[in-house]
């Protein structure tokens, strides 16, 4: 079993920064692409970046410029990088990731449990 536990939510005034770490624990043979979705009130959950196997990157358009994905291989860590916070970018975020968890390459997917980012105007 595979557990993604998510932190540095918190609550910042706009034009902030926060760090978003999420660590992955249990059996795992190798991670491949990495992402954060972003559940807004009252919304649907989005996604916002995301990163591969190789390190490639790509963002919604709404975060692109202002925030960064990158990945620890080593210690099995997505991290999120958000600066110049905006207000509308409150909401829970979660990191999802396809992890193989046996040596026949088979991948899984998971989810973290959400952290809350909050900023204020």
């Amino acid at each position: 079993q595979v557990q993604l536990v998510e932190s540095g939510g918190g609550l910042v005034q706009a034009g902030g920064s926060l760090k978003l770490s999420c660590a992955a624990s249990g059996t795992i043979f190798g991670i491949d692409t990495m992402s954060w979705y972003r559940q807004a009130p009252g919304k649907q959950r989005e996604l916002i970046a995301i990163i591969d196997a190789h390190s490639g990157t790509d963002y919604a358009d709404s975060v692109k410029g202002r925030f960064t994905i990158s990945r620890d291989n080593a210690k099995n860590t997505v991290y999120l990088q958000m600066n110049n916070l905006k207000p509308e970018d409150t909401g829970v975020y979660y990191c999802y990731e396809l992890v193989q968890t046996t040596i026949s390459g088979r991948l899984f997917d998971y989810w973290g449990q959400g952290t809350q980012v909050t900023v204020s105007s």
